[in-house]
């Protein structure tokens, strides 16, 4: 494992970011439900990306979104909770004119794909995103996962990547484990999902104007200014999911344990974590991840929010090519 630290974030840079927690936001209230199983059939093939969005649709009738852009290596991106493909835009911009070809893909319940009932778990999201790669037939890819998605990642490469990844990167990831346990115990208490189921259940337009409001960007920090298009853009992205997929994607992201497919992923894996991440804390998720890993970089950013791939960009973006093409 080889550690790099970034330079301190500048208060000039910007000043949105400083402390908080995800029980702030969720530990005021109780819970709910669940779901289970799938595979895949597609509806169209292209060998390259020609500007589309398209769909495959799951053996069990899943309908999963995609978009494809550009030429050349493949990167391949997924998504937090509750957002979709979209939350990638800024890096799909930039990595197509660096001449990749990049793909964002919507989780099922999520954006444009099925809001479905059931297998709204990790499983189902490795294999979904598997179908979409076989489907496109993407070899030499990278694959890139923030929060929820970084969970993705590392369940995908390590049960259905073997021979088509070639690097991977976890942004502010889930993985590990994110809930406490005998056997994790920094984890984050159980009352803080439960907090988050039922703020959903109970006014999820509200709670998802909360959430990015406060702490997922570090806008809740003293001196910090909110960016309103960003909080109304997160808002957008999770109203347009379905609320049962969603619930029972907390469940998914705090409750899977990710430690043998951490063990198991040879491919170099950059891990990427801001130390102000209220949401995933970073010493339980991108320390112990980094030591999982058998070839991993380690980047923890000073000052970072959990959605610093929105507020630091102009950090992010280079951090993220020159680890591709090293």
């Amino acid at each position: 494992m080889t550690t790099t630290d970034p330079p301190a974030a500048g208060a000039s840079r910007r000043d949105i970011l400083v402390g908080g927690a995800i029980a702030a936001v969720a530990m005021t209230m109780p819970p709910l439900l669940t779901g289970a199983a799938s595979a895949a059939t597609p509806i169209s093939n292209r060998s390259e990306g020609t500007n589309a969005m398209s769909t495959i649709t799951t053996k069990d009738g899943v309908q999963i979104f995609y978009k494809d852009w550009g030429h050349g290596q493949p990167i391949v991106f997924h998504h937090g909770w509750p957002l979709s493909s979209d939350d990638w835009d800024t890096q799909m911009l930039f990595f197509l004119q660096n001449g990749y070809r990049v793909i964002g893909v919507d989780r099922r319940g999520h954006g444009r794909s099925s809001q479905v009932w059931d297998g709204n778990d990790m499983d189902h999201y490795a294999a979904d995103a598997a179908d979409v790669v076989d489907h496109l037939d993407l070899r030499n890819a990278v694959h890139i996962g923030h929060s929820t998605g970084g969970g993705e990642v590392a369940r995908y490469v390590a049960r259905h990547g073997k021979g088509r990844v070639a690097k991977a990167v976890l942004m502010s990831a889930v993985t590990p484990l994110m809930v406490k346990t005998a056997s994790n115990p920094d984890g984050l208490p159980i009352q803080a999902f439960d907090g988050l189921r039922a703020g959903l259940a109970a006014n999820r337009a509200q709670f998802y104007r909360d959430v990015p409001a406060g702490p997922f960007y570090g806008f809740n920090r003293p001196g910090a200014t909110p960016i309103e298009g960003v909080i109304q853009n997160w808002w957008r992205q999770g109203m347009m999911g379905g609320a049962k997929a969603h619930y029972d994607s907390i469940k998914a992201f705090s409750e899977t344990d990710f430690t043998e497919d951490l063990k198991s992923i040879d491919v170099p894996t950059l891990v990427m974590h801001g130390d102000d991440d209220q949401i995933v804390p970073y010493k339980d998720a991108a320390l112990l991840s980094a030591k999982l890993l058998k070839n991993s970089t380690l980047k923890i950013y000073p000052g970072f929010p959990h959605g610093m791939l929105t507020t630091h960009a102009d950090v992010i973006n280079p951090d993220l090519l020159a680890f591709i093409r090293a």
